[in-house]
């Protein structure tokens, strides 16, 4: 397929700057899988069209505070350094600019809040890539002064500074496994009281992680669908999660993954009809002809054009049928990406 089926016009203002005050009341297109549109809801109503005996699956990652402003040491140049994956207690590979300055051996330091922490660059790679050292001041615990030091790493179409609402908000309220350096957007409409209410209503939960890389805002840059690649990504599911998925399929109930972080696990620990438990790295890259073998339903904001998360809807749903339901969203004034409206697909 080409890349440019999954084309819309999107007008700038749809752009979700800034959360809604109350999580819940994003509104919520709900789509029939096999039709059409169903309804125009809110998040508040999920209850509503969730059944007894569906299994809701989320994605319980903690987004890290990775994006460190500082200066270089001892030139006093102004940095900037996104971390984006840990490879070992005190070792990220992070994403600095200006990139073509910062070489091996140089010395970052980012202060906030009485705190620091110095960075010192180990390795080289393009594209501003680099290998740091993260070292605390006071010999202190690395992700302790991250937590002070660091901004929210919001996403690129959010063109504001991080601003102390987005700490709480920017964050899943089930945030549990420290990881990610975006948030998985379709959890951040739940709350706690809904929750709650979806269980006693009979909506069973179960919890698994994925931790999202900045790569979930990669541009498909190809022109074939096929040709693209995502960057990977770890998950986690536990045998206590595995166990309540597998029954779940065995019996034939709904599985209805919150977002497509947890639509991507799910379907990678998919293996002849079974979840498998345990740690390991998806890179699968779900587009139309794409067999879904686990999630029978899903809850996902609106997403960019020519995104591979848009091309993940549309193999879900099919891509006319999902592109339609944009159009209305546009037309309707539906609030776009990470802090807009979403979309249930039942």
């Amino acid at each position: 397929m080409n890349v440019a089926e999954f084309d819309f016009a999107l007008p700038p203002h749809l752009i979700a700057q800034s959360p809604l005050s109350t999580r819940e009341d994003a509104r919520m297109l709900v789509l029939d899988r096999d039709g059409g549109i169903k309804a125009h809801s809110t998040v508040a109503a999920l209850p509503e069209w969730l059944q007894s005996g569906d299994l809701l699956t989320i994605n319980d990652t903690r987004v890290v505070p990775a994006r460190l402003l500082g200066r270089r040491v001892p030139s006093g140049g102004a940095v900037e350094c996104l971390l984006l994956n840990r490879l070992d207690a005190d070792r990220w590979d992070a994403l600095v600019h200006p990139g073509q300055k910062l070489r091996i051996g140089e010395r970052m330091r980012f202060e906030r809040h009485g705190r620091f922490i110095d960075a010192d660059i180990l390795e080289c790679h393009f594209f501003g890539r680099r290998v740091v050292r993260l070292i605390a001041d006071r010999h202190g615990d690395v992700d302790e002064v991250i937590d002070v030091v660091g901004h929210v790493p919001l996403p690129p179409y959010i063109k504001r500074s991080d601003e102390s609402v987005d700490h709480e908000r920017y964050q899943t309220v089930y945030a549990r496994a420290r990881g990610s350096v975006a948030a998985p957007t379709a959890g951040l409409h739940l709350t706690d009281g809904l929750l709650r209410t979806l269980v006693t209503g009979g909506v069973e939960r179960v919890d698994v992680t994925l931790h999202v890389g900045y790569g979930t805002f990669k541009p498909v840059r190809t022109q074939l669908v096929e040709e693209h690649t995502v960057d990977p990504e770890r998950y986690v599911i536990s045998a206590q999660a595995a166990a309540a998925l597998n029954a779940a399929l065995v019996a034939g109930r709904r599985i209805v993954a919150v977002g497509t972080t947890t639509t991507r696990t799910l379907e990678s620990a998919s293996r002849h009809g079974r979840i498998e438990s345990g740690e390991a790295v998806s890179n699968l890259f779900i587009h139309p002809g794409h067999h879904f073998s686990a999630v029978g339903g899903l809850l996902t904001n609106f997403h960019l054009p020519r995104s591979s998360l848009l091309m993940l809807v549309c193999a879900f749903a099919g891509r006319e049928r999902v592109l339609a339901a944009y159009a209305e969203a546009v037309r309707l004034d539906y609030r776009f990406y990470s802090y807009g409206d979403t979309m249930l697909i039942l």
